[in-house]
């Protein structure tokens, strides 16, 4: 069935169940997304990366934590595809195991960033007044700080370590979520609809989580697959400060941290790490950029 027919069949009402109406548009936002070429190269490019996390036990040819000083700084070649690094631990393994690390901040952060945003934002728009001011200026307080700047000084208090990274991340990762559902509320409570659902008698807590919720997840989505590639790059510069994964751990900014001493010389020990954080930031933009054309109402 083509994507004309199954948009036909939805708008024609045709009788179906509810499952089947939700298939009919998931098949119709993969067809709007594979037209464009650079959100499919990034959907690759964010698959290939949940595959090497994955199957990084299969994929890794000798152990990530494994030294061998004799065979320190070796170049690439047969044994050693990426090189060795200046411990002689294997740079391809290394790099696999990594990528478990950078999609677990990447998952964590977003569980706990998305719900924490849509919560603030949504009860802020619908509720207005005073809630709203004391709720947009915590927020406004978080926004004042850079990021990166903010995660460091979590960081520091609270010690370094991939779950307090995650932690530092998230803190300071919530307040753009909590703009954009609180935009989306103010449109929407205004809605005929809701007036509707109103007068039938539902609550506040029922508006807001049946009604309003569900239409501001959509831009979530978006807004967290375009914050990934930002989060990754302050994971990252968290572990070349020293601030994140904790040594030996595979975490691709402190690889890059530990072969900047050597870039001149022995560059893949830098180069191979950094380019797979460009990688991946390149795949989540790209991404984002597809689902922001997909999922915009004003398309449909």
């Amino acid at each position: 069935m083509t994507a004309a027919r199954v948009r036909a069949w939805l708008l024609a009402d045709a009788p179906a169940s509810r499952a089947q109406a939700r298939l009919g548009r998931v098949y119709l936002g993969v067809a709007a997304l594979s037209k464009n070429p650079l959100a499919v190269v990034g959907l690759v490019i964010v698959a290939a990366l949940v595959l090497v996390a994955a199957l990084a036990p299969r994929l890794a040819t000798h152990s990530p934590y494994g030294q061998d000083l004799e065979r320190r700084l070796r170049p690439p070649e047969d044994a050693h595809r990426f090189g060795t690094d200046q411990l002689g631990r294997d740079i391809l393994s290394r790099v696999v195991y990594g990528a478990r690390v950078t999609l677990a901040i990447v998952v964590l952060v977003a569980v706990i960033v998305a719900p924490i945003g849509l919560a603030v934002g949504t009860v802020a728009g619908y509720f207005g007044g005073w809630v709203d001011g004391v709720l947009m200026r915590v927020t406004d307080i978080f926004m004042a700080f850079p990021r990166l700047i903010l995660a460091l000084a979590l960081v520091a208090v609270l010690g370094p370590g991939i779950v307090n990274a995650i932690l530092a991340i998230a803190f300071t990762t919530w307040p753009p979520y909590a703009r954009i559902a609180r935009a989306e509320t103010l449109t929407i409570r205004e809605s005929d609809f809701i007036a509707a659902v109103r007068l039938q008698g539902a609550s506040p807590i029922r508006v807001l989580w049946g009604h309003i919720v569900p239409l501001c997840v959509s831009s979530l989505i978006v807004r967290v697959t375009l914050d990934m590639a930002g989060i990754i790059l302050v994971a990252a510069g968290l572990g070349f400060l020293g601030l994140g994964a904790r040594p030996p751990e595979p975490e691709w900014g402190a690889m890059v941290s530990e072969g900047r001493q050597f870039l001149l010389d022995q560059w893949w020990i830098a180069t191979i790490p950094g380019a797979a954080i460009f990688l991946v930031g390149l795949g989540f933009n790209l991404l984002g950029d597809g689902l922001r054309d997909v999922l915009d109402p004003k398309a449909r």
